[in-house]
């Protein structure tokens, strides 16, 4: 990172080989690194759909063994885990973020829903 403010620090939709967080550091202007997270976060959100699909009719079939209930826990879990991922790094990326915390949403259902204050700069 140069320290410029024109910065951008993407969270990438893998792990390096010790199973730590990568992250890309640049302008935002879409180069090659950042094409390829697009794809991969792509690949990733439509195997995780897939899966789901899978995952009902397997479930709905209600003829499962312990086994196959075992690989989907853990093929649910996978996919999961590369959603958030994905959620994480878009989300971090976003201009203006509506929630500070996303915690106060289950305050109270019926309150509506209001943007934070903007900070004073």
């Amino acid at each position: 990172m140069t320290g410029h403010i024109d910065d951008v620090v993407r969270l990438l939709p893998w792990v390096g080989p010790e199973g730590k967080p990568c992250f890309l550091s640049g302008d935002g202007s879409g180069g090659y690194l950042a094409r390829l997270a697009d794809n991969m976060e792509a690949v990733q959100l439509g195997l995780a759909a897939d899966l789901m699909k899978e995952a009902r009719g397997v479930l709905d079939g209600r003829g499962w063994t312990s086994g196959e209930l075992h690989l989907l826990a853990v093929q649910l879990t996978e996919a999961l885990t590369d959603v958030h991922r994905v959620a994480e790094s878009r989300g971090a990326r976003l201009a203006d973020p509506v929630w500070d915390n996303a915690d106060a949403i289950d305050d109270d259902d019926d309150a509506p829903l209001e943007r934070p204050a903007e900070a004073a700069g």
